[in-house]
């Protein structure tokens, strides 16, 4: 991680009620990135479910099952025999799905990062701490958007 991405995700930490918006919408944006390295159709579901919840915090209520729902969903996930590691992102992908719906911001970039690089090859995944510069890259751009956007919105909490 870079110490930027470092820096932007600790004003999201300690989570909290007041942040929860937040942590949300930047999971989101994390796990979007990787999705098209999701292989069930369910993780797919929980995802738009996170969306439809960061489009209208009303639908709120429904995130605790949601959250059980996608956890278990990225624990019984197979994985992959594959050597080159490329099967891994599809894992990383729907860990980093349901780290942005419990709304765990590090965690969702993290593996957000993992399924990225998995998903060009996995080589670098192993090998090569420079081939996750990019991705944070851009989640440290999308992070501070975000967070600039929220000051400057007259209702920003």
């Amino acid at each position: 991680m870079t110490p930027e991405l470092d820096l932007l995700l600790q004003s999201l930490e300690p989570a909290s009620e007041q942040n929860l918006d937040q942590r949300l919408e930047f999971g989101l944006l994390c796990a979007t990135r990787v999705a098209h390295l999701l292989e069930q159709a369910e993780v797919e579901a929980c995802l738009d479910a996170l969306r439809a919840i960061v489009a209208d915090p009303g639908h709120r209520a429904g995130l605790p099952a949601l959250i059980t729902r996608s956890e278990a969903l990225a624990n019984r996930h197979q994985g992959s025999r594959s050597l080159d590691g490329v099967g891994h992102a599809a894992v990383s992908a729907t860990y980093a799905c349901a780290k942005a719906i419990a709304g765990r911001a590090r965690q969702a970039a993290e593996y957000a990062a993992y399924a990225a690089v998995y998903g060009q090859g996995g080589y670098g995944a192993t090998s090569d701490p420079a081939a996750f510069g990019p991705e944070f890259e851009w989640q440290a751009a999308q992070l501070r958007a975000l967070l600039t956007a929220r000051q400057r919105a007259p209702s920003a909490s």
